[in-house]
């Protein structure tokens, strides 16, 4: 086995970043993989994994390959906070109310149905399996090849190796999902009048499916907040992400020796210190020189590549061990999403409930990018707000999606796996009490029931 050097990394970057040259080519090509929806990165990763070292070993990658996604995550993770803009609660709690309960909705059924679904049934038949393998349903389909990759690594400071090639493989056929449960309840829902802005599934941009922006329609990736002549834009923006997780890593470190029996995600500490990153620049009045679009790009970046080192990496052996516990989760997983989509969606939301659950669809099976496409079917020009709503709302969503993946392979390793979706479930089960209570229930099913009586 050769010696991994600088040369192994560049040579692993130049393989990554040529298969999602080729899958943006096969999407703005190829009629039948944009009929699929599917992002340019994940079609890379399939290609990865077919001429990997899972597949027929053709693509020299280097053997840290599987080790890039926990440094990803962290740079994912550090650039959300970095850059945003200060939020008053109080003049949005009321707007937003709905959407973060929505959100709060899915994580809690998402993340606590699987894990006890896992306990109660997957794990009474396969008696061998760990006690954690039900929280592979909420890090790959609500949460993504990202959470994936944060969960995976934090099993594994825990002895767990399987856990990130399970998630990666939870995160992959959630996109599946996504896309092709999104496309037939897009279809239905035009053929039965549901959606607001369009009539036909056949009405969509080209863009949507090529992948490809007309000039006319294209936009800028991000605002120059300081000259050349000093600094490059960009290079601030890197050096600001590369220093915070710099200092994330040491903090991890410290923390590691101190105590050594728990293990904190370098995602986790990532995040508390671009916070405090943030707080910092703001208190010196400096915030104004960081541009939060271009940090939306580069964690963005940062997620393609993860997406494609993700899949390419997966271990098929491993894969092929847990295949008939990862299928029942996953047909579990699909259609406990589609009762959330049906049921807590119109009853949740007052105002363009199909646009907004739809979203919801796309996330808690694939990712929040898999959201907002299928959202961009229905609502073109995002009148809806889904996506505004959303962005306010996650900040209150962040600390509990931290939460889940921090403390999880800690009580698990703790042997109480129990805690966690027991606790996920009933503050589900609370928000929907209070709903009930204060009879914001069922508005958009009463407003959907209006709607085909006029009709």
């Amino acid at each position: 086995m050769n010696e991994y050097s600088i040369w192994s990394l560049m040579i692993d970057i130049s393989i990554v970043s040529g298969l999602l040259l080729v899958g943006t080519i096969l999407r703005a090509k190829i009629k039948w993989i944009q009929a699929l929806f599917l992002p340019a990165s994940i079609i890379a990763g399939f290609i990865g994994l077919a001429f990997g070292p899972s597949g027929a070993d053709l693509l020299p990658f280097s053997d840290q390959i599987a080790s890039y996604p926990g440094l990803l995550i962290a740079i994912i993770f550090a650039t959300i906070p970095i850059g945003s803009s200060k939020v008053k609660i109080g003049e949005i709690i009321g707007r937003i109310r709905d959407m973060w309960s929505y959100s709060m909705l899915l994580t809690l059924l998402m993340w606590g149905g699987g894990a006890l679904f896992g306990l109660l049934f997957i794990g009474q038949i396969f008696t061998d399996l760990p006690s954690g393998f039900g929280l592979m349903l909420g890090a790959g389909f609500l949460g993504g090849h990202g959470t994936a990759a944060a969960l995976g690594e934090a099993f594994r400071l825990h002895g767990w190796e399987e856990a990130m090639d399970l998630g990666m493989t939870s995160a992959t056929v959630g996109i599946l999902v996504a896309v092709l449960g999104g496309i037939l309840i897009v279809k239905r829902g035009t053929e039965k009048g549901q959606t607001q802005f369009i009539s036909s599934f056949r009405d969509l941009p080209s863009e949507l499916r090529s992948g490809l922006i007309k000039p006319e329609d294209r936009t800028s990736i991000g605002n120059e907040t300081v000259s050349s002549s000093s600094i490059d834009p960009l290079v601030l923006h890197l050096s600001i992400v590369a220093f915070v997780v710099g200092i994330a890593y040491w903090v991890t470190q410290v923390l590691g020796s101190l105590l050594p029996g728990i293990s904190v995600p370098l995602l986790s500490i990532a995040f508390v210190v671009a916070l405090l990153f943030q707080m910092l620049i703001r208190k010196v009045k400096a915030n104004a020189y960081v541009d939060q679009q271009t940090m939306t790009r580069i964690g963005g970046s940062a997620t393609d590549y993860l997406v494609v080192i993700g899949i390419a990496s997966i271990n098929i052996v491993v894969v092929m061990d847990y295949a008939i516990p990862l299928i029942i989760l996953f047909i579990f997983g699909t259609i406990w999403a589609y009762l959330i989509f049906k049921f807590i969606g119109p009853n949740i939301f007052k105002d363009f409930w199909f646009e907004k659950s739809l979203f919801g669809w796309g996330w808690s099976t694939g990712t929040v990018a898999m959201g907002l496409s299928l959202l961009r079917i229905v609502d073109p020009d995002l009148k809806s707000k889904t996506s505004d709503d959303y962005a306010l709302s996650y900040i209150g969503m962040v600390p509990v999606e931290i939460m889940i993946i921090t403390f999880a392979p800690i009580l698990v390793s703790m042997g109480l796996p129990w805690i966690l979706p027991i606790t996920l479930l009933v503050m589900g089960v609370a928000i929907i009490v209070a709903y009930k209570y204060f009879g914001l229930w069922g508005l958009g099913a009463k407003e959907k029931n209006n709607n085909n009586k006029i009709s």
